[in-house]
């Protein structure tokens, strides 16, 4: 993410990123609902956020002399590696350091209620769009782009996984349907400014939550940037 040339308020631009910023250890919170306290969790995202976030975030994004960008030749348009790798590895240490629920694995834990789940899932959707499009900094090709194959990867992914789950249970259902749009979101997120919708359709595909799904993103990103797959990889300057 840069900003440079851009007639975007400095001031708006780091809103912005603020929200990217809430929503990562937010991501995180899903490995210890209620099995922490409010006070904990707080104490907990505040040091995570400026120990672990704060600079990984800036290695990805800072611009010029960036660790993951100019130095790596890394593509994260949107947050892949800042957002859900990270919230991934942090929820995975934090769940081992707290151990398993009661009842886990022989317990099922649905979601206490399944129509805020697909109405969270839902505003998440929606809400995809203005952090992959947003991205772009400018209403532009770019942008608009990263919106169409925001859409076209999370449908495969919800498809996908329904089918997926008809096949082996005998019945889809729902949960599965919206876990796996959440799946086909994450995944495109690192390449969504730089992909064609038959690649966004693959990423959906392969994709898995946050942690996986940003881990499958990122390694196909270098796979569909190439222009010979049809991708915008030369056209960023990354050489592919």
């Amino acid at each position: 993410m840069k900003i440079s040339g851009s007639t975007i308020p400095e001031t708006v631009f780091i809103m912005f990123q603020l929200t990217f910023a809430i929503i990562t250890p937010a991501l995180i919170a899903g490995a210890f609902a209620e099995r922490m306290k409010f006070s904990a969790m707080l104490l907990f995202s505040a040091i995570w956020s400026l120990v672990v976030y704060a600079p990984l975030c800036h290695m990805a994004w800072s611009g010029s002399g960036s660790y993951f960008g100019d130095i790596l030749g890394a593509l994260d348009f949107a947050g892949g590696t800042v957002v859900h790798i990270n919230a991934g590895i942090a929820a995975l240490v934090v769940a081992l350091l707290i151990g398993k629920r009661v009842g886990y694995p022989d317990t099922p834990m649905t979601p206490h209620s399944l129509t805020l789940t697909v109405v969270g899932a839902s505003m998440l959707w929606v809400g995809w769009f203005g952090f992959n499009a947003g991205s772009a900094v400018a209403a532009d090709g770019a942008a608009g782009m990263a919106m169409l194959v925001t859409q076209f990867s999370t449908a495969t992914a919800a498809i996908a996984w329904m089918v997926v789950e008809w096949i082996k249970h005998g019945k889809p259902s729902v949960l599965v349907i919206v876990t796996g749009a959440i799946a086909g979101l994450v995944a495109i997120t690192p390449v969504s400014s730089s992909v064609e919708p038959i690649g966004a359709i693959v990423i959906g595909f392969a994709s898995g939550v946050h942690g996986i799904g940003g881990t499958v993103g990122c390694i196909l990103t270098g796979i569909f940037v190439s222009e010979s797959l049809r991708g915008q990889g030369l056209a960023e300057g990354i050489k592919v």
